[in-house]
């Protein structure tokens, strides 16, 4: 192309492209400007936001008016005694061994009292003795009285044979009482049960030498089983719900899987000074005969809960210098730290028995620089899963 068909641009079109030029120079710095305005707003926004803790509350955990409270205890027998000798002497014969069923008034062994026999022998002949020496002072009183009144003895023999007839009359009266003993202790040399039960002991072989007295070993042992009384020593922290009349089961090794009734019949009202706990005493009827004195024993308590009581998530505990607090909300969302005092352990929750109460909002996993009066942000509630949709149901009958 010729060099004259190009034509130089005027200076109005230079004006215009410059001043366009200026204008776009112009939005991109204000655009950057208000880009930086805008980030710079959201990072205190943001870091606003951070400052104010994000926190989700406890999920209650459901309880009921009762609580299962379980402790072993110690199976007796309903009645037992020990029995011991009163005579001293030899064991002649045994009649019973351990398991036998026994009734009350039941031979169980009979004891050979030689020394016995002979201390009565000789009682029963001293007695006859006195007796008669009693006649003799009575009849010679007697006639003594009828010769003073015809005034042929003086006032005072006969004074002195009447006394000696009353004298000799005692002497009688105290042999009676000594011969009655000794038969009465020839009765114990026949050991016998005490009441209707099982022997659950014995000591004895035949020959045995026998002393009297209720030292050493009993000889033989008697329990009454038709009914048994279980004993359970209760913590002072969980005896405030404990009542006679309460029901109870129990369970035993030796029946795995299967439960007993039982009913609290008393209670000691006494504190163990040692342990810090009270013995209660349980009864069960043992018609079946499968409960033994001695055995042990899984008792299970149904124990009413109290109202105050609140069961929550360990999670939500914090200890520090205040001892043990829980964070909770009041009504503007601010955090009040409240002090509060456990009852049991359960692992994952806790029984809080003071400090709370069941409508307060619980803080779960605060953290550790939660303060009282600090304002936080609730964490969205996680919307419950829905069950799947499921085809038409058919009624079976």
């Amino acid at each position: 192309m010729p060099s004259e068909d190009i034509k130089a641009p005027s200076r109005r079109s230079l004006l215009t492209a410059a001043t366009a030029a200026v204008l776009l120079a112009g939005a991109v710095v204000g655009y950057g400007f208000m880009e930086r305005a805008q980030s710079k707003q959201e990072v205190v926004q943001w870091t606003n936001s951070q400052a104010i803790p994000t926190v989700a509350l406890a999920q209650p955990i459901p309880g009921g008016t009762h609580q299962t409270l379980t402790l072993p205890g110690n199976i007796q027998p309903f009645n037992r005694a020990a029995i011991f000798a009163r005579v001293n002497g030899y064991v002649k014969s045994w009649d019973h061994d351990i398991g036998s069923p026994v009734k009350a008034g039941q031979v169980l062994a009979t004891i050979d009292a030689p020394d016995l026999d002979q201390q009565l022998g000789q009682a029963k002949a001293t007695l006859a003795s006195v007796r008669a020496n009693h006649q003799i002072a009575s009849l010679t009183a007697n006639r003594n009285n009828i010769l003073l009144q015809k005034q042929i003895v003086a006032q005072q023999l006969a004074d002195q044979t009447d006394a000696d007839a009353k004298a000799k009359e005692a002497v009688v009266d105290a042999n009676v009482a000594n011969v009655r003993q000794l038969e009465a202790m020839q009765s114990f040399k026949a050991l016998a049960a005490p009441f209707d039960g099982v022997v659950t002991a014995r000591n004895v072989e035949i020959g045995m030498l026998i002393n009297s007295g209720g030292s050493g070993q009993p000889l033989f042992e008697v329990s009454d089983l038709h009914r048994v009384r279980i004993f359970v020593q209760v913590p002072q922290s969980l005896t405030a719900g404990l009542v006679p009349g309460m029901k109870a089961t129990f369970e035993m090794p030796q029946y795995p899987g299967v439960q007993f009734d039982a009913t609290l019949s008393h209670t000691s009202k006494a504190m163990n000074a040692n342990s810090h706990s009270m013995q209660v005493e349980l009864q069960a009827d043992n018609a079946a005969g499968k409960l033994f004195g001695g055995s042990y024993c899984n008792v299970h308590f149904e124990v009413p809960i109290d109202a105050n009581l609140v069961k929550i998530p360990s999670t939500a505990l914090i200890t520090g210098n205040q001892g043990t607090q829980v964070a909770t909300l009041d009504g503007n969302d601010k955090v009040v730290l409240k002090s509060v005092r456990l009852g049991r352990d359960l692992g994952d929750s806790v029984e809080v028995v003071a400090g709370l109460s069941p409508s307060d909002r619980i803080i779960n996993s605060p953290p550790e620089t939660l303060a009282s009066g600090d304002a936080v942000r609730l964490a969205a509630a996680t919307p419950p899963v829905s069950p799947p949709a499921s085809g038409p149901k058919t009624s079976q009958h």
